[in-house]
């Protein structure tokens, strides 16, 4: 027991956790405290080699209050979305042990320290909501040897964060229940069911959304009566074919309708009083760009989606990729880093012909899209086996980053 003992001063837990995009879009919430959604949302989850978020969690008798720390940085470990995730676990543990599971369990009334930290820029607005809170829960549950559904808690979180608890292809159940029992995850397929989709997020600028999209959608809510018509009308109908076209790996019918659906969720911000704005000229010319290549090839070869912000992510097919990474260049030629243009997967290179030349490009804009980063569908949450990946130093402090 007295080794037991010392080898309880401190347990720690590390996961990672990925980035997804909805092609089907969440906007709405019906309960904004337990972040029930209008309606159901459909997202790829993007691999963890190209964006992860990477969370230790540790626990202590030692430890004399709970902290926070991101990317080095202490932060208020009082948010309410954080504190919800740590009660919403705690209280499943708790549940779990009175069931007279885990006699030597870690003690739930020790303080716990959390430290967080993203591989890509923060202020990229690529979603890191979403990957941090569903690294929070799971780094958690694993502290506290929770194994069940836990896409509920990482709800609490951020609502897009239950759709990264697992890999490939996942819808968010809008559910019925008002507890929100009900409003969960589910995979609809894993990553490795269509090999050949590969993603493009065309990183355009690291601002900072004019608009959150806590209080953005919460003025949708209330304000477009073009929302309600999408969430009630139009969603579901749209879900059921996303998952066909997903199941069917039918690029065209998945291209069109993620383009689709993304306009009419932007269409909702433009319909909501006072307006929002997103999408920005070069997002515009982004759009443009890919109905003139799709016209060029007689039919869907890339399909962006855009989420709350001006970055666009382009799905395309493997064969594809090449191509239009160089249409993208000659389109924004890189400012100065030509080399770090494009990052992450490799890229083959490609010739343009003079036709595609004529009819797709137009007046170069310089310097508008600071990189692309090339990725593609991964996995759910993964645990971290090796200690020396730990985010936090035997003493429960941040380790130094060399």
């Amino acid at each position: 027991a007295a080794a037991m003992a010392a080898e309880r001063a401190l347990a720690m837990a590390t996961c990672t956790a990925p980035v997804n995009i909805a092609v089907i879009k969440y906007w709405g919430k019906r309960d904004t405290d337990l972040i029930l959604p209008i309606n159901s949302s459909l997202s790829v989850t993007l691999h963890q080699d190209q964006l992860k978020t990477t969370t230790t969690a540790a626990a202590s008798r030692d430890f004399t209050e709970d902290r926070l720390w991101l990317n080095g940085k202490e932060a208020d470990v009082g948010h309410p979305r954080v504190q919800a995730c740590l009660r919403e676990v705690r209280r499943l543990a708790r549940k779990r042990r009175g069931d007279g599971e885990g006699a030597a369990a870690l003690s739930l009334s020790y303080k716990i320290h959390i430290a967080s930290e993203n591989n890509f820029p923060t202020a990229a607005g690529l979603a890191s909501s979403a990957a941090g809170y569903a690294c929070l829960v799971s780094a958690l549950a694993r502290l506290y040897g929770l194994e069940e559904e836990l896409s509920e808690v990482a709800r609490r979180g951020s609502g897009s964060a239950c759709r990264s608890m697992f890999g490939g292809f996942v819808q968010w159940q809008r559910g019925e229940r008002p507890d929100g029992t009900d409003s969960l995850a589910l995979q609809v397929a894993p990553e490795t069911h269509w090999p050949e989709l590969r993603v493009l997020v065309l990183v355009v600028s690291g601002e900072k959304k004019p608009v959150g999209s806590t209080a953005g959608m919460q003025t949708s809510v209330e304000t477009s009566p073009l929302l309600k018509h999408r969430a009630e009308v139009v969603v579901p109908e749209r879900l059921a074919q996303m998952m066909q076209h997903i199941r069917e790996r039918d690029f065209e019918g998945f291209g069109q309708l993620a383009m689709r659906d993304s306009n009419q969720f932007h269409a909702t911000c433009l319909d909501t009083f006072p307006p929002i704005f997103y999408l920005t000229d070069l997002s515009r010319h982004v759009i443009a760009l890919a109905h003139r290549y799709n016209a060029h090839h007689g039919h869907t070869k890339v399909a962006y989606t855009f989420d709350a912000g001006p970055n666009a992510v382009i799905f395309a097919l493997a064969d594809t990729v090449a191509e239009f990474v160089e249409v993208v260049r000659r389109s924004f030629p890189p400012a100065t880093n030509g080399d770090q243009f494009v990052r992450g997967l490799p890229v083959g290179s490609a010739t343009l012909s003079p036709e595609l030349v004529a009819t797709v490009l137009t007046e170069p804009v310089p310097g508008a899209v600071q990189y692309i980063l090339h990725t593609k569908p991964g996995p759910g949450p993964q645990l971290v086996d090796d200690p020396s990946q730990h985010l936090l130093g035997a003493d429960g402090l941040p380790r130094s980053r060399a």
